[in-house]
C-alpha cells in the first residue's frame, strides 16, 4: 500500500490536541486517537506510528478517516452510541413487578426468576422473556 496524503493540523488544532494530551482526563483510546494526530502531522508514517504507540496501521487509517469527515472533534470525541431495544416494555415491565409481588405458587416459598420468566409467557404478557431480563428488572426497581 502507498504512502497516505499527508496530514497537517492547522496551529490552533495543533495546540488544542497537545493540550487535550498533556491533561491526560481522557479515556485512553482517545489520548491514543490525539497522539496518532500529533505524530502524523509531525510527518511520522504508520509504521512508525503504529510500533511506537503500539496499534495495528488499520487503526491510524482509521483515524486518519475520521479526521478527514470531521475535523480534530471527531477524532477526540466518540460517537453517542444508540440505545438499545428495551427488552420490555413500561406495560409488560409493570405487569411482570405485579406478578413478583403476588402470592407465591404452592410448594414454593419466593418467586424465582425462572418461575416471573416462565409466568409473564404463560399469562401472555411477552412471547419470550430471558431469566436475566426478569432479574435485571428487579434489580432495578428495588
Amino acid at each position: 500500500m502507498g504512502r497516505p496524503a499527508p496530514m497537517h493540523l492547522s496551529e490552533d488544532e495543533r495546540d488544542h490536541v497537545q493540550v487535550f494530551v498533556r491533561r491526560g482526563k481522557a479515556n485512553a483510546r482517545t489520548l491514543t486517537r490525539a497522539r496518532v494526530l500529533l505524530k502524523s502531522d509531525a510527518g511520522w508514517i504508520d509504521a512508525e506510528i503504529a510500533q511506537a504507540l503500539d496499534i495495528s496501521e488499520q487503526t491510524i487509517r482509521n483515524i486518519r478517516q475520521r479526521f478527514r469527515a470531521g475535523g480534530v472533534e471527531a477524532v477526540l470525541t466518540d460517537k453517542r452510541q444508540e440505545r438499545r431495544h428495551q427488552a420490555l416494555t413500561d406495560e409488560q415491565a409493570a405487569h411482570l413487578i405485579a406478578i413478583a409481588c403476588s402470592k407465591v405458587p404452592d410448594g414454593h416459598d419466593h418467586w424465582t426468576v425462572r418461575m416471573l420468566a416462565g409466568q409473564a409467557v404463560e399469562l401472555g404478557y411477552v412471547r419470550g422473556i430471558s431469566p436475566e431480563t426478569v432479574r435485571q428488572l428487579l434489580k432495578k426497581t428495588r
